[in-house]
């Protein structure tokens, strides 16, 4: 579904690897008593309607943080940024699964026929050089990806700060349109999941003295 450039290696890499394979089939074959998975109704989402297009482009937007952080998970100097990157990336894995699953539930394509971000309240707008918010550009991944030392802890924090902010606007976004209480339900949790992680990234960049 998501193309991964996995540029780290070793036996951590592996584990990291292994947990997020689980983490996402859990998120593909959901338990509907144990997490929010939409169900099919007279009033299921559509084409182009908010709710699919969050699933769809929060997927992405979480892809991509599950790459910085396996980068992380695997390279940072400071064991409370690798543990920080591995529960992000296990995280965000098993959200994408429970997101497709909804697309899945609906009769819809994981790619619609909308442009990115047009389900905002504000459109397309919301785009930045094409870029979803909060999103690395493709220089800002190499350069992570191609960092080393400490250096991989700090332009990491950078970018999933960053990206987190971007994430909660979209959350924000979709929170202020949508009436199924499933979509709902994820998105307030995964606002009140980056907002917790936001203060432990700012303080790690404190330690750091990098804030």
């Amino acid at each position: 579904m998501i193309n991964r450039k996995w540029l780290v290696t070793g036996g951590v890499t592996l584990g990291i690897i292994l947990a997020l394979m689980l983490g996402y089939a859990i998120g593909r074959s959901v338990d509907p008593g144990t997490v929010p998975v939409a169900s099919a109704s007279a009033a299921t989402p559509g084409d182009d309607s908010a709710e699919a297009g969050f699933a769809r482009d929060m997927s992405t937007h979480h892809a991509q943080a599950v790459d910085m952080s396996m980068i992380a998970a695997a390279k940072a100097t400071n064991p409370n940024v690798r543990q920080l990157g591995y529960d992000i990336a296990l995280t965000q894995e098993n959200q994408i699964g429970i997101m497709q699953t909804w697309l899945k539930d609906w009769g819809l394509d994981p790619t619609g026929t909308q442009p990115k971000m047009a389900w905002m309240p504000e459109g397309t707008a919301a785009l930045k050089d094409g870029l979803m918010p909060g999103m690395a550009t493709q220089d800002q991944m190499r350069q992570l990806q191609s960092a080393s030392g400490k250096q991989v802890d700090i332009l990491y924090l950078k970018l999933i700060l960053a990206h987190h902010l971007g994430g909660i606007h979209m959350v924000d976004g979709v929170l202020a349109k949508t009436t199924d209480p499933d979509v709902k339900e994820l998105a307030e949790n995964m606002k009140a999941g980056q907002q917790k992680e936001i203060t432990v990234v700012q303080d790690l960049l404190k330690d750091l003295g990098a804030a």
